[in-house]
């Protein structure tokens, strides 16, 4: 690797002027620009020195590119100059809710290298709760983005700040996002004897890709998929479990009591009717939100993150869940010893996650209430296909769930 041996003077005004005895290798750059920001804070100056400071590598010869380098879109890269933190490889585990988010964020937080916990909500700028009792419940009332960008005195300063001058009030917001991000993955990870953190960030939007982009573009995405259908079975399920009359946060409309109420007795009898368990509306708004949320990210995913970008379904998990945390630890840069393999996937095998149940044997009330592939069959009426294929059956195809809208 080259080496830049030289004293350098940068001149922060007409009275102040630091010196800094340079031999870092080209590859360094990146750490002694933080050591710069954590002294002088963001002034405009640092980042002058900064460009002072790679003019010279370049003299000596350009760094090898990163082998996982995330693509941005030239207006992105234009316009936002992210903050560079530390080189402490971060992820994030991303999916529709109930689409084995949960189970996989287990699984790889069993792994001897990593953490990997959730959900943090760092990302989605236009996420928070309608009608959130804080008094009420623990739960988040929005994410970290929407949080900082809702703050009125927080925007106030930004645009008035004489050290927020320089530059565009939404980019310092993306990078206090940023900032903020790293800082309690990091200081969760300073306290474990693992070296990689990641967090379990539903999406919550179907701009999710984009927002790690342009704020933590050099952040790893795992994204996993699972059948739709079964997907809004599971999360129906889910809503029941958590509705407001049971203290939940979950609404329900008209109708849906007597379905869950119906089921809980006797599920044959209920899809016995010919109502099913979905209301239309219900069915429709979780195919729509499967639809785009998961279509988009799956777009997003190799367009703007490339390498750093990849995929599992829920259903290959089942079915080898070896191979595939062999595949996901390669992509993040763990161990993959089949010791260490084998330590995560048992960590939270369905067994242990369900306290002793097998897989198939349901409990309406628990989180991890089937733990299968496919069970949509048994719940879908005829007209509940017809809808799912009117919201998403394009998107099923696709991604490889159905070979056509014959179903």
């Amino acid at each position: 690797m080259p080496i830049l041996k030289k004293k350098m003077t940068l001149r922060l005004g007409r009275k102040t002027s630091l010196f800094i005895d340079l031999e870092t290798g080209v590859t360094g750059l990146t750490g002694a620009a933080r050591e710069l920001r954590s002294r002088l804070g963001k002034v405009p100056a640092l980042i002058k020195a900064l460009s002072r400071l790679r003019k010279g590598a370049a003299r000596v010869g350009p760094a090898r590119p990163s082998a996982g380098k995330p693509v941005l879109g030239e207006r992105d890269r234009a316009r936002r100059k992210p903050v560079r933190g530390s080189n402490t490889p971060v992820f994030f585990v991303t999916g529709l809710g109930k689409s084995g988010t949960s189970w996989l964020m287990r699984t790889l937080d069993g792994h001897p290298e990593i953490l990997c916990k959730g959900e943090g909500r760092f990302f989605a700028a236009d996420w928070r709760r309608a009608n959130f009792d804080p008094a009420g419940t623990q739960a988040l009332a929005s994410s970290l983005y929407y949080a900082l960008l809702d703050s009125e005195y927080l925007r106030l300063w930004v645009e008035r700040s004489v050290w927020a001058r320089e530059g565009d009030a939404a980019t310092h917001l993306d990078n206090l996002t940023r900032l903020a991000t790293e800082h309690f993955l990091l200081g969760r990870l300073r306290k474990t004897n693992k070296k990689l953190v990641g967090d379990k960030s539903p999406l919550l939007n179907a701009d999710f890709i984009e927002e790690v982009g342009r704020i933590y573009p050099e952040a790893k995405v795992i994204h996993i998929i699972r059948d739709g259908r079964d997907q809004a079975v599971s999360m129906l399920h889910h809503v029941w479990n958590r509705s407001t009359d049971q203290g939940g946060v979950q609404t329900l409309k008209p109708g849906e009591f007597e379905r869950r109420d119906i089921y809980r007795k006797n599920p044959k009898k209920l899809l016995q009717t010919g109502e099913g368990m979905f209301t239309e509306e219900r069915l429709r708004g979780a195919a729509r939100s499967w639809n785009s949320r998961v279509g988009k990210t799956a777009e997003d995913g190799p367009a703007l993150l490339g390498r750093n970008y990849t995929e599992v379904r829920y259903e290959d998990l089942l079915g080898r869940p070896n191979q595939e945390i062999n595949r996901l630890a390669a992509f993040l840069g763990a161990d993959t010893s089949e010791k260490a393999v084998q330590q995560a996937v048992g960590s939270a095998s369905f067994e242990k996650l369900s306290k002793g149940r097998e897989r198939g044997q349901e409990d309406t009330s628990s989180f991890y209430r089937k733990g299968v592939a496919g069970d949509w069959n048994n719940y879908f009426t005829e007209r509940d296909k017809e809808i799912y294929k009117e919201e998403a059956g394009e998107l099923l195809i696709r991604l490889g769930y159905e070979r056509d809208l014959d179903w």
